[in-house]
């Protein structure tokens, strides 16, 4: 079935800002309301985890999915215009039951394929995810996965978590500010985001968080060995959840920063002869948007951003300041709407998963 002889992959990816040729966007069909579980409602705003009590399990209401569909079409349009080739995953009903010796779950949706596969060069490596209604959210890749690997691409799985009640922290409280930073889960077994992490060449900066604990930083540094470094930052937020709306590599020697949850003065020593770009505060949503009473994600959404190239980023078109900013340093902003696809879980960076940007693997420190 398969050539012995060398391939050339599909897959290639070594950074956030080499020039972008084909990326997985993620779906919206199917999309379900999670259940409240201890693990999700410590990460997200209080007043949208005092509903998945009373909706989890179900679909999301039509009225909210349309609009987020239109964003996302146009998202893909933008990108297409670009020049960049566009994949989907598997339509699937997230709604369906499923259950193991240990717990039973719903689904939730495909949304956000950043959170569930790291690429690493030429390497797709599928994450252990600390929530149980995504469980077999990967499932929705494989006929994509299959055929990059078919193609002479790597694809590799971190170790399935069995996701006990041990892992989490049943009297876990929100710490509050100038208390010490403490997660839902604990090192029970190792667990991560990809959306915790992002690349830099040969570095990856990552954060610990509600879904990624030490022993799953550990478990990625093993693996990737000695070719790679991970760096891990420090953050101030005290919902720690993936670190693309906190610190975002736009380009060589550019990172962009939340100064909410990222210290300047604490950053790894590496990162000194990098610019720092401070994220000007997020400017108010228009009204009508979903995002204003149902989004899991903060307002520091707004920096969640897709580059296209070294120069060329994709920005919510509602965030004037940051487009302003990003002019001013350089970059060439693309405004696009994505204010309703911010309930399901994340903004550009969130919804796509690069798997082959023009560039090699090098250093750039």
């Amino acid at each position: 079935m398969y050539d012995t002889a060398p391939l050339s992959s599909p897959v290639s990816s070594h950074n956030e800002w080499d020039p972008l040729e084909e990326v997985v966007v993620g779906r919206l069909e199917g999309a379900t309301v999670p259940y409240a579980h201890p693990v999700i409602t410590a990460g997200i705003p209080r007043t949208v985890a005092a509903i998945y009590p009373f909706f989890g399990g179900r679909h999301y209401p039509r009225i909210m999915t349309s609009k987020g569909q239109e964003e996302l079409d146009a998202f893909i349009h933008v990108l297409e215009a670009e020049g960049v080739c566009v994949r989907r995953p598997d339509v699937t009903d997230s709604a369906r039951r499923y259950r193991t010796p240990e717990w039973k779950s719903s689904g939730y949706c495909t949304t956000c394929p950043r959170d569930g596969f790291l690429v690493v060069g030429d390497e797709i490596i599928e994450t252990p995810m600390a929530w149980r209604c995504r469980y077999f959210e990967g499932f929705a890749y494989r006929s994509l996965f299959k055929e990059y690997f078919q193609q002479g691409a790597r694809w590799t799985a971190a170790p399935k978590p069995e996701l006990p009640d041990e892992l989490y922290d049943a009297s876990f409280t929100e710490p509050k500010r100038g208390e010490p930073l403490r997660y839902i889960i604990n090192e029970h077994e190792p667990v991560f985001d990809a959306a915790d992490f992002v690349r830099c060449g040969r570095d990856l900066f990552c954060i610990k968080s509600n879904v990624t604990n030490a022993f799953g930083i550990e478990w990625l540094r093993r693996h990737l060995g000695d070719e790679y470094r991970i760096h891990e930052i420090e953050t101030l937020s005290r919902q720690p959840m993936h670190i693309d709306s906190s610190f975002l590599p736009l380009a060589p020697g550019k990172v962009l920063i939340n100064p909410d949850t990222i210290d300047p003065d604490r950053l790894p020593p590496i990162l000194k002869s990098w610019d720092l770009l401070v994220a000007p505060r997020p400017d108010p949503l228009p009204p009508g948007s979903w995002r204003f009473t149902v989004s899991m994600t903060s307002q520091w959404i707004s920096i969640n951003v897709l580059s296209l190239d070294e120069r060329r980023v994709v920005v919510e078109q509602s965030q004037v300041s940051l487009i302003q900013a990003l002019q001013d340093w350089g970059f060439e902003p693309i405004p696009s709407p994505f204010l309703n696809y911010a309930p399901f879980g994340g903004s550009f960076h969130c919804a796509t998963l690069d798997v082959r940007r023009r560039g090699e693997l090098q250093s750039y420190f």
